[in-house]
């Protein structure tokens, strides 16, 4: 590195404000945030539409869905370590780039397996982009009021890009075409490229580090066998050999990949890392907010369309409040960490999440958006709002610059993870209280199910505001292995963590 690169390394983050050309920076990994966001959720609304043009069976539909989510899940810690390898600049327009045209081949499909294949693509390219989104976030923002509102903006982003995709599906899909799920990803990263390459660092070690590939193999064959075991369960009961054979092989390949981690050089993923107990809450967090939150948003918009009978654009519109909350609680957090710090928003807003989700349990049959949607989602979604900044400014700060995408790739493993399994437990959870209903076939039985999945995702959010409450660290406490704890301030300025 050339003198002013490395005076520039040595202070990025650790001034009092925002870097130049701040706006541009969180403009682009806003973007990124963006693109991975509507992903996930945009394509819902239009599955029906997509099996009749394309001929999918019943169980093929599913592998639009799961084959992003398997690539996704499966290579997150793999992306947020290629972030630290081959520097952010490098990373950011490879997702991009990868991430447009994946979309565009998704949407040209003309068979099943080409549609499949395109959303798997994308899944790679997300697993690249949203942590690489967030390390840039990390190592550019100085660690105190400027990180917690870029990071304000981020959550708000992600919050509300996840209720838009369903809106922006439903017009796409009925004033245009499904395919235009798909399509809609290219103009964006269109104009994503070219602001990545005029402001993101391209910020990498000096020595480049060499890359854990038996650790990244085994890390990524173990989530892809856990997510894969998980949401093949509408088709294999949890107790079938099939289920208990595919999570045993998965933990056996997580333990393999632990004791490669202990005795590598340089590791994928440097388990002292997880000595910073606030990376580790943050993560535990991040995963039960992401099993309740993810179900209780499928199971509403399933509510809305099969029991109520909203059409797919209204269902979107009837989303906007959510999305709106989101925002709310994100700006809200954002200003009141930089007086109280995270840990009381976090809690704050959990209680609530929590608290809006079990109320969605109360859903009737005959029901309404105002009766039965619009009190739960307000409380929900503020209460979202309110703890998504505060637990990645917590698992995130203090962070060594050179792990930054490994602290981000943990806390998005830990959220994609979340949501699979907690989605197909819900799922079943709903299914044997509507199997067991006195009318199985009714929307009674339908609506009691819904009802029990949107209770259990209230425990589960209930559960995630004890382990903050009580196990995220009031003091900052050194890391044993080498880095600050995810509290601890900076020793000094531009010391990197």
């Amino acid at each position: 590195m050339s003198p002013g690169e490395q005076r520039s390394a040595s202070t990025a983050g650790g001034s009092e404000g925002s870097p130049p050309r701040a706006g541009l920076v969180l403009t682009v990994v806003c973007l990124c945030q963006l693109m991975v966001v509507l992903d996930v959720s945009v394509v819902n609304v239009a599955l029906p539409s997509i099996r009749t043009d394309l001929g999918f069976t019943a169980s093929g539909l599913q592998w639009v869905v799961n084959a992003y989510t398997l690539a996704f899940g499966g290579l997150l810690l793999l992306g947020g370590r290629l972030a630290d390898v081959i520097g952010q600049r490098r990373a950011a327009v490879a997702g991009l780039a990868l991430f447009g045209v994946t979309s565009l081949l998704g949407g040209l499909a003309q068979q099943p397996w080409e549609l499949v294949a395109a959303r798997a693509a994308q899944g790679v390219s997300g697993a690249l982009l949203l942590p690489v989104s967030l390390t840039v976030i990390t190592t550019t923002f100085a660690e105190g009021p400027a990180r917690h509102r870029a990071l304000a903006v981020w959550g708000a982003v992600a919050g509300a890009g996840g209720a838009a995709g369903v809106l922006l599906g439903g017009v796409l899909t009925e004033y245009l075409d499904w395919r235009w799920v798909l399509f809609v990803n290219v103009p964006i990263a269109a104009v994503a490229i070219p602001l990545a390459v005029a402001c993101v660092p391209a910020r990498r070690p000096g020595r480049r580090p060499r890359l854990d590939i038996a650790g990244a193999v085994l890390a990524t064959a173990a989530m892809v066998v856990l997510v894969y075991s998980v949401v093949r369960t509408d088709t294999y009961a949890w107790g079938s050999p099939q289920t208990l054979g595919g999570l045993a092989l998965g933990l056996v390949l997580a333990g393999a990949f632990v004791a490669v981690e202990r005795r590598t050089a340089a590791p994928l993923v440097r388990l002292g890392i997880l000595r910073s107990r606030s990376l580790a809450v943050a993560c535990l967090t991040v995963f039960l907010i992401a099993c309740g939150q993810f179900g209780a948003f499928y199971f509403a918009s399933l509510y809305l369309q099969g029991v109520v009978e909203y059409s797919p654009v209204r269902t979107g519109l009837a989303f906007v409040p959510f999305s709106l909350g989101v925002v709310t609680g994100t700006i809200v957090a954002g200003r009141i960490m930089a007086r109280v710090g995270p840990r009381p928003p976090l809690v704050v807003g959990l209680v609530l999440a929590a608290a809006g989700m079990s109320w969605f349990g109360a859903v009737s049959p005959h029901g309404s958006f105002t009766g039965d949607i619009l009190g739960p989602s307000l409380v929900a979604s503020l209460g979202l709002g309110l703890c998504m900044v505060p637990n990645t400014a917590a698992g995130t700060s203090g962070v060594a610059r050179e792990e930054a995408g490994l602290a981000s790739g943990l806390l998005n493993s830990a959220r994609q993870c979340g949501g699979s399994i907690g989605l197909a437990v819900l799922v079943t959870v709903a299914g044997t209280v509507t199997r067991h209903h006195e009318d199985p076939a009714g929307a009674a039985a339908v609506t009691a199910g819904y009802g029990r999945a949107f209770l259990v995702s209230g425990l589960l959010i209930a559960v995630a505001a004890l382990a903050a409450a009580v196990l995220l660290p009031r003091r900052p406490a050194p890391d044993p292995a080498g880095g600050a704890d995810a509290d601890a301030e900076p020793a000094a300025a531009g010391t990197g963590g």
